[in-house]
């Protein structure tokens, strides 16, 4: 065979270039071809980083769901036992929760990261009821007290769907007394003097000489009006931040009121009982069982997932059923 031919048949089997030039009508060489692929790459790598940092456009025009994240999501870090710089206290993080497993996945690595970021030991425990009586979150965190063992010293009690914003913000022990992250000039809803929800860090001596939370306030509301009682009852001073400047946007709030409707029923005497101190139970009379126990990681974020089951005395706070 001739070298014409030969070219020829190179040309009818397609080995005379390269697959992807064979995709472009006419003369195309390979220099062009490689100027184009490191256009398409800046511009991918430019569209990566604008959409994982908030600066680009978001679908529907906005953001939604929680904080925004650089991409890849970095590394979460993790407190070296021996390096003094961290402090020797440690902080159970005490989260109440049911079904919102949405705020749940935003929450725990966001929280891990920044309380690492401040240097705070900390341990996250999901408090999850998953027994058939109403919500009771003063049971829940009566509940994450007992179970958070002897290596920490302070807790959080705090809500799933609240998310400091603010790196200024105290997370550290709060020897001097409760310490309420989320004051009201703060909060983005609650604003009235007395009110503790949200987030508030106590030591754990503090929660026990206030005998932790009432066990009476099944259904959403009330219970933190009630412990602020408690807290002035047992001679304790509530401080809040100072110099923090951002105002309702300290914090992001994740509840979607709109879908996620709260049980706000009041049922028969718990109407007046609402308003009512608890002056017996606490810490002291809690029934629970714990159905189990899990370490698990979200999205690289250490966390303790228990599965509480809640008792009641139907004689005593019959509102605990939905019936």
């Amino acid at each position: 065979m001739g070298p014409a031919r030969r070219r020829d048949a190179l040309r009818l089997r397609g080995g005379g270039s390269p697959p992807l030039l064979r995709l472009f009508p006419g003369r195309f060489s390979a220099f062009p071809l490689f100027l184009l692929a490191l256009l398409l790459g800046f511009a991918s790598l430019l569209w990566l980083q604008l959409s994982c940092s908030g600066e680009g456009p978001s679908a529907g025009g906005q953001h939604r769901g929680g904080p925004r994240q650089s991409c890849p999501p970095p590394a979460p870090l993790q407190p070296p036992e021996e390096e003094p710089s961290w402090g020797p206290h440690r902080l159970a993080l005490l989260v109440p929760f049911r079904e919102r497993f949405e705020e749940l996945l935003a929450f725990v690595p966001y929280m891990h990261r920044f309380l690492s970021k401040k240097r705070i030991r900390h341990h996250i425990f999901i408090l999850n009821q998953v027994d058939h009586f109403r919500f009771n979150r003063a049971s829940l965190i009566n509940v994450g007290f007992l179970e958070s063992g002897n290596d920490t010293d302070y807790i959080a009690m705090h809500d799933v769907d609240l998310l400091p914003l603010n790196e200024h913000l105290d997370y550290s022990f709060p020897e001097a007394g409760p310490f309420h992250v989320a004051s009201p000039e703060l909060h983005p809803l609650y604003h009235y003097k007395t009110y503790v929800g949200g987030i508030l860090l106590l030591t754990k001596q503090h929660y026990e000489l206030c005998n932790g939370m009432s066990n009476r306030f099944w259904g959403w509301g009330r219970e933190d009006d009630e412990f602020y009682r408690r807290i002035k009852g047992a001679g304790l001073q509530v401080r809040r931040p100072s110099g923090i400047t951002t105002g309702y946007e300290t914090f992001q709030h994740l509840h979607d009121p709109a879908w996620r409707k709260r049980d706000q029923k009041r049922i028969a005497a718990q109407k007046q009982e609402q308003f009512k101190v608890d002056r017996e139970g606490g810490l002291n009379n809690v029934r629970y069982r714990i159905e189990s126990r899990t370490d698990l990681s979200v999205a690289g974020a250490p966390c303790t997932v228990l599965n509480i089951l809640l008792e009641c005395d139907t004689n005593e706070t019959p509102w605990c059923t939905f019936g």
